[in-house]
């Protein structure tokens, strides 16, 4: 039988209520009592919960509609006459979810999952490695290898790209490959078979897969015995009349807590208000409650933990502040898009500049040295830094000018703890490189500049460059950076304000060298002018440190001599 469920009355004077989540889709099971719908009045936020069982056919509204007393939600399917699934919980207790409906593994099973990996004959399966700190995951760019292959210990196999570089895998054994479990697009995890190998040498012990647990695809209630016999809901009245379960049930077949999450957070009307009141983003509190439940000292907790971010200028990666995300409009109504994912760099460029952004009270200096002698002393020594294997550039020679900057100004080789407030000086002189890719923007890093001449530094400049080009960085060489330098010269522009690489605390940008007039003993003279722009931490920056700081980089490029002398 096809039933219609209505608003119901909302209580006295109030005809109308804004729907602020729809908890159920066309196709559902609902039971007695469940909740449809979550609506707001003027004066209260309820929800409205069903009067019969039965199949969802239709929904009739949607998330942001107002709807009147009496007005059609939905139309069910009545369950009448089926028999009512006596597996129920209670939405509101802890609910412990099980990966699968099958029966605990014994005593024994464990044991025997516990014992040593067998050795098989020959056979070898070839595993994701560790992929770093707090990286987890990564996706699969190339497969270098096929079935049939005759493989040498240590030969690249896959090529992988994390939200921090892109890096080869290599193989522990060598032998004929057999079997490839992966392919160009996946995404793998630490421990993950990549392919399988008949080794060429005696008999090797099959690496063991870590275990993993298994993913809650469809969580089910633990079930257990009730405390008294079912009954009929018990329902109390809301302030504004509607009628609400006390203990509400649910059916055995749960949503996800990802789909609970996004849908409705475990909280209830007046906590959800509170946290409206006082601009809180529901959804991003952590419940302490059973099954994750929020309540007001909860809510209290998040916006005092903004607060305390905000006074310390140090808010954590992720926490919104306060300010609400605005979504996009649909773009298709003005014409054709198209959509493409982010890669992982890009993912983790955006990720972590707009934390530098918004942690970080950014100042920029500007200055401009005139290049014009340094200019002639780069093209006289040019065929010698190819000699050597590299480049002679004006971002090798800045590499040489900003290390003997940072031992004249040690502030800017620093970084600062603002949870302890402590400043961090450095003694060692490591510099990162902007160098733009197809993939986006990539921060490989020099190290020791400060003990290498300017050829040596010319040369690894070149190798670092090609690397980040043709995705062979590591890890390692993304990391342990201090300052950094982004020469957008080759391309053009005059000046720009580049954000400082967090926890580093400035970053030099150069832009495009052009000839302009210089008043010069009694006359103008075209002179080779380079922009340069310094961006810096003004928590521990002060703007006189950074006038003097790109003053003596100027100064330095216009009189190269300086280096023997001061640096």
């Amino acid at each position: 039988m096809t039933i219609e469920i209505k608003l119901p009355e909302l209580g006295e004077n109030i005809e109308s209520a804004d729907v602020t989540a729809v908890l159920v889709k066309a196709g559902d099971k609902i039971k007695n009592e469940q909740p449809l719908l979550e609506i707001e009045t003027d004066k209260a936020s309820v929800e409205v919960p069903s009067d019969t069982a039965g199949t969802v056919q239709k929904v009739l509204v949607k998330e942001g509609d107002k709807v009147k007393t009496g007005e059609v939600i939905l139309i069910v399917e009545s369950a009448a006459g089926e028999e009512e699934d006596s597996s129920v919980v209670r939405w509101e207790d802890p609910v412990e979810y099980n990966a699968s409906p099958e029966k605990e593994k014994s005593a024994a099973d464990e044991t025997e999952a516990e014992k040593p990996a067998e050795v098989r004959s020959g056979k070898v399966e070839v595993l994701v490695p560790e992929l770093g700190e707090n990286i987890e995951s990564a996706d699969i760019t190339n497969v270098l290898v096929s079935i049939g292959d005759t493989l040498e210990k240590e030969q690249a196999v896959i090529e992988i790209e994390t939200d921090k570089a892109s890096v080869e895998v290599p193989s522990d054994y060598s032998g004929k490959i057999i079997e490839i479990k992966v392919k160009t697009g996946d995404k793998v995890k630490t421990g993950d078979v990549i392919l399988i190998v008949e080794s060429s040498g005696a008999a090797e012990k099959v690496a063991e897969s870590p275990k993993t647990k298994p993913e809650p695809a469809n969580l089910e209630p633990t079930k257990s015995a009730p405390e008294k016999p079912a009954g009929p809901a018990e329902v109390k009245k809301d302030t504004i009349g509607a009628s609400v379960p006390k203990h509400r049930t649910e059916s055995k077949t749960l949503p996800s807590r990802e789909q609970i999450k996004k849908k409705l957070a475990p909280a209830s009307p007046s906590v959800r208000r509170f946290a409206r009141e006082i601009g809180i983003d529901i959804h991003e509190v952590a419940g302490a409650g059973p099954g994750g439940r929020i309540s007001v000292e909860d809510v209290k907790a998040y916006a005092k933990k903004i607060n305390e971010a905000i006074s310390s200028g140090s808010a954590p990666a992720g926490m919104s502040l306060g300010i609400k995300k605005e979504s996009l409009p649909d773009f298709s109504k003005w014409g054709d898009i198209r959509k493409e994912p982010m890669s992982n760099v890009r993912k983790k460029t955006a990720g972590h500049l707009s934390y530098a952004w918004s942690a970080i009270p950014h100042v920029t200096q500007f200055d401009k040295a005139d290049i014009t002698e340094l200019e002639a002393f780069r093209k006289k020594f040019g065929k010698k830094a190819e000699a050597y294997g590299g480049k002679l550039t004006v971002t090798a020679i800045l590499l040489k000018i900003i290390a003997a900057a940072l031992k004249k100004f040690p502030q800017f080789n620093s970084s600062i703890d603002m949870d302890k407030k402590e400043v961090i000086f450095k003694d060692y002189i490591n510099i990162g490189i902007a160098v733009d890719t197809d993939r986006g923007l990539l921060v490989p890093v020099v190290r020791d500049v400060d003990k290498k001449n300017i050829f040596e530094l010319a040369r690894e400049l070149a190798e670092i460059s090609v690397k980040a080009r043709d995705k062979k960085l590591s890890l390692d060489d993304m990391q342990g950076g201090n300052f950094s330098i982004s020469n957008l010269g080759g391309i053009g522009g005059t000046h720009f304000t580049p954000i400082v690489n967090s926890p580093e605390v400035a970053i030099l940008g150069v832009s495009r060298s052009n000839f302009e007039p210089k008043f010069v003993d009694g006359e103008f003279v075209p002179r080779l002018m380079l922009p340069l722009s310094l961006s810096y931490d003004h928590r521990i920056i002060d703007g006189a440190d950074g006038a003097r700081f790109i003053k003596w980089v100027s100064e330095t490029l216009e009189n190269p001599f300086l280096l023997s002398l001061e640096g």
